[in-house]
């Protein structure tokens, strides 16, 4: 076997050798300006001063200049060797980019959260659960745990009967995506819904599901989330509380059942045992909005319009007690706007809705 010419290696390793960014002008400025002309170090004083100066940290003291300069130094010793002096210029630079240690945005809350909960932008996620694209990737409890890991407030689930109309999965429907189960998901969201902020969680339901599998839903989420879950007791709310008072708790979203909304089957049941619907309970379900409709749309993919076919012909039976327990755990109303976004949010704050 021929051996390989030293040149040849030489060539190839300068050509591939992995290089790092070097600092830009801005950043080498900051440096020289906190740590001295001339200087190759910036001790634990001089980025306290960096801290406190140039970045508004007010709280900082000497002992967390101190941690931090440890902590970028611990992580960059595999790249460079540590002299004991204080921060590189190498490390400097990438302690600005270390999220944990220097994240873009403050982690105290300043503004005023007492406000109701419809006057804040949340951090909102769609299609909670994917691991990759919407056709064909997995449905996976990871996606889930990582956008709560992050700070997301909105996840959401889409709800699918499995093959045998007994247990709930969720998928992308009508797609090559494989499910996961929905308890699955329930159990990840309690468990991490608040490891990254405290204030409440939505979780939007697109719900492809007969009323008696929207029963085991409500089951599933009044077992598993227990005293966090919030619903209104008496189903209407004057106006919907603010981030303050949500404080750990989760919060549903979705369209009311639409077998709860028919009230053909209850009459034909002639079973006078069966809770009647009265005008409350129609208010509560936005007949009272004439801002919003359950029309159907060809393109929208959350109405339960289709929920006969996506089913696979399983009649959708009317479930006296399903329906109005699961309609009753819904916080917040989706729906669509009937007469365009304008008209919609002059909706006010005692008709809470999501517009879809």
């Amino acid at each position: 076997m021929e051996s390989l010419n030293y040149k040849m290696f030489g060539c190839f390793t300068r050509k591939f050798r992995i290089s790092e960014a070097e600092p830009p002008e801005d950043v080498k400025e900051a440096f020289t300006r906190f740590a001295g002309r001339g200087s190759t170090h910036m001790s634990a004083y001089q980025f306290l001063r960096f801290l406190v100066e140039a970045q508004a940290e007010d709280g900082c003291v000497a002992s967390d200049a101190d941690r931090i300069i440890h902590q970028v130094i611990d992580r960059r010793q595999h790249v460079s060797k540590y002299a004991g002096h204080g921060l590189t210029l190498d490390h400097f630079f990438h302690f600005l980019f270390f999220d944990d240690l220097n994240g873009p945005i403050r982690s105290q809350v300043h503004h005023d959260m007492t406000a109701p909960l419809q006057h804040y932008f949340i951090f909102t996620g769609h299609n909670s659960y994917l691991t990759g694209n919407q056709l064909s990737s997995d449905c996976s409890i990871l996606p889930i745990i990582k956008a709560l890991e992050r700070g997301v407030r909105v996840i959401e689930l889409d709800l699918w009967p499995n093959s045998a109309k007994d247990d709930i999965h969720v998928l992308h429907g009508r797609t090559l995506t494989t499910p996961v189960r929905l308890i699955k998901c329930l159990e990840s969201i309690r468990e991490y819904a608040f490891i990254k902020s405290p204030y409440p969680l939505i979780i939007t339901l697109e719900d492809h599901l007969t009323s008696d599998l929207q029963a085991k839903v409500a089951e599933m989420v009044t077992q598993t989330f227990g005293e966090r879950l919030y619903y209104p007791e008496s189903g209407y709310l004057e106006e919907f509380p603010s981030p303050e008072a949500l404080k750990h708790r989760i919060i549903l979203s979705t369209k009311p059942p639409k077998e709860y909304l028919e009230s053909t089957p209850l009459k034909e049941s002639g079973n006078s045992s069966l809770p009647e619907r009265n005008s409350t309970d129609e208010e509560a379900l936005g007949e009272e909005s004439p801002d919003l409709t359950d029309e159907p749309d060809p393109d929208d993919r959350n109405d339960t319009d289709h929920d006969e076919e996506d089913s696979d012909g399983c009649e959708r039976k009317s479930c006296q007690l399903g329906a109005p327990q699961y309609k009753h755990l819904i916080a917040i109303h989706a729906g669509k706007p009937k007469s365009g976004l304008r008209a919609a949010l002059r909706v006010g704050i005692d008709k809470v809705k999501r517009l879809s």
